[in-house]
């Protein structure tokens, strides 16, 4: 039985169908990709599965249960996660400070506690040590005190990873985390994605970087004007016609991507 399944999602806006009749499975401990042209649906696609945006038609069964048309928030505490394409980090707060937050643990006395630098109980000792945990699987440990405003690009799309782990997803949709990133902090990201998945997180990731989603993906879904116009393992994929002409272009085809 897949994790996560997608039956049929439809949303429309007014005369645009922005997804059409898509489905789809996701299988525990995979990563999946999402691949298309900018405008083929694949950032509605999330915010309909993660409760953010309502479909029109469909369902999305979440470890055998119907979660479609719940709230985000509950969707979430499920085990059902997701990152943004524009990161929303608390900008004055360290790295650690992002994710204790993030993980809404209860403890908000403590939480100031720990930021005037006081005395710690022994559960936010280890909440914080939860934190350091999830900032070491992201592989950004070194930017624990670190301001978010101070980071650079790659390190604040890697914080955004974590604060996602911080609620103890299952699955974790992330939407285009590579986005602007250098050569270097691409591969960083890479290897982040290896250990959370190694972790037993599953992840479904949007992406326009082929390189990376040819190296990491096991499976690959392709949209084009919100239909699911192909969907296989990556050498299938490269070599799909319609995904040729759609998106990838002649040359991608030719000499991998």
């Amino acid at each position: 039985m897949s994790l996560l399944a997608v039956r049929g999602l439809t949303r429309r806006f007014g005369g645009l169908t922005a997804v059409d009749d898509v489905s789809f499975d996701v299988h525990e401990g995979s990563i999946k990709a999402v691949i298309g042209p900018n405008g083929a649906g694949k950032s509605t696609l999330f915010n309909l599965i993660t409760g953010f945006d309502p479909p029109d038609a469909g369902s999305v069964r979440f470890d055998g249960r119907e979660i479609t048309g719940q709230r985000a928030d509950r969707i979430v505490r499920s085990g059902l996660a997701r990152t943004f394409q524009n990161t929303e980090l608390f900008e004055e707060l360290s790295a650690l400070e992002n994710v204790r937050i993030a993980a809404d643990l209860g403890v908000r006395a403590g939480f100031v506690r720990s930021a005037l630098r006081v005395g710690l109980t022994a559960g936010e000792r280890e909440s914080v040590e939860q934190a350091r945990r999830l900032l070491r699987l992201a592989g950004i440990a070194e930017f624990a005190q670190a301001r978010a405003s101070d980071m650079p690009h790659g390190t604040r799309r890697l914080l955004e990873i974590a604060r996602a782990l911080a609620t103890t997803p299952r699955v974790m949709l992330l939407d285009e985390p590579a986005a602007g990133l250098n050569g270097a902090e691409t591969r960083t990201l890479i290897d982040a994605l290896y250990r959370i998945r190694d972790a037993g997180v599953t992840l479904v990731v949007v992406e326009h970087d082929m390189g990376l989603v040819m190296e990491i993906a096991e499976e690959i879904l392709v949209l084009d004007r919100g239909a699911k116009i192909a969907e296989g393992p990556p050498l299938l994929i490269q070599k799909d016609t319609a995904v040729i002409e759609a998106y990838l272009g002649e040359e991608c085809a030719d000499v991998g991507c």
